[in-house]
């Protein structure tokens, strides 16, 4: 059911890779809310994915760009606002690599050039997109920008590994970033802390699958949804949350503010 909140809202939608992607199921709800957008990601990532055929079901044009270049970058802001007539008015921030992740390498033993790129790609980016964004005055008065996070930039989840700390600075960043976006341009910039969800990036971590059935279990509403994730990031691209700025927002069905659950402890034979 679509209300037209993006009604005339223009937008650049980040990391969409495959349909099981959050930033996939945020352009379809986007586009079913009356947006128009582009879409980009990385040269590699888009040979990994089928990127084309979300382009093509949601009427958008695919703007390749590394995230961590200024120049890509600027290319982006420039050729969106040809493409779709007009500044941009909401930016989804789907980045996310770890090396040391993919490689198993432990906390204590990171490899620091890893440690750096994985930094560059996943939290210096959404400053790079910010920063050129505001040099270009690319994005419109009360437009609004949502990154995606996750728990571990608060709490301990030793399989996070280096993406902890990562996410603590992507988090960092979303708060001074909007502080300096909101004075010059009513820009509002947030954070969403997302469940754990069945993605490529998400499977890729060791042990997930066993933590996914762990945090469904002390989550009172559960897992949320890579598509309940979507629909609460059209919210914050709309109107209805033009004061929400600087705010690092947990979708997770109340696992993050969960200590304990009856469910978990009846399965861990603690309680009948």
């Amino acid at each position: 059911m679509s209300y037209n909140l993006l009604k005339g809202k223009r937008g650049i939608i980040t990391g969409a890779l495959d349909e099981n992607s959050i930033a996939w199921k945020v352009a379809e709800k986007a586009h079913e809310e009356g947006a128009t957008f582009v879409l980009t990601n990385a040269p590699i990532a888009m040979r990994m994915g089928i990127i084309n055929q979300l382009a093509e079901k949601t009427n958008s044009q695919i703007i390749p760009a590394d995230a961590t270049s200024d120049e890509d970058l600027t290319s982006l802001f420039i050729k969106s606002q040809e493409v779709l007539g007009g500044k941009i008015d909401f930016v989804l921030h789907s980045i996310g690599m770890s090396v040391n992740i993919r490689k198993k390498i432990p906390y204590t033993e990171l490899n620091y050039e890893y440690f750096h790129k994985g930094i560059d790609v996943s939290a210096l980016s959404l400053h790079r997109m910010l920063a050129v964004a505001k040099k270009l005055d690319a994005i419109n008065e009360w437009g609004s920008v949502v990154a995606l996070t996750y728990a571990a930039a608060q709490r301990v989840f030793p399989f996070y590994t280096d993406m902890a700390d990562i996410k603590a600075m992507l988090e960092s960043i979303a708060r001074s970033f909007g502080y300096h976006y909101g004075i010059a341009k009513k820009v509002r910039i947030n954070t969403v802390s997302q469940s754990p969800t069945k993605t490529k990036a998400g499977e890729g971590i060791k042990g997930f699958g066993d933590f996914f059935d762990y945090a469904d279990v002390l989550s009172p509403l559960g897992n949320a949804s890579a598509e309940d994730c979507a629909n609460y990031c059209i919210t914050l691209f709309s109107d209805l949350t033009r004061m929400v700025t600087m705010q690092n927002l947990f979708h997770d069905g109340g696992y993050s503010t969960t200590a304990v659950s009856d469910v978990l402890l009846k399965k861990l034979g603690i309680i009948e």
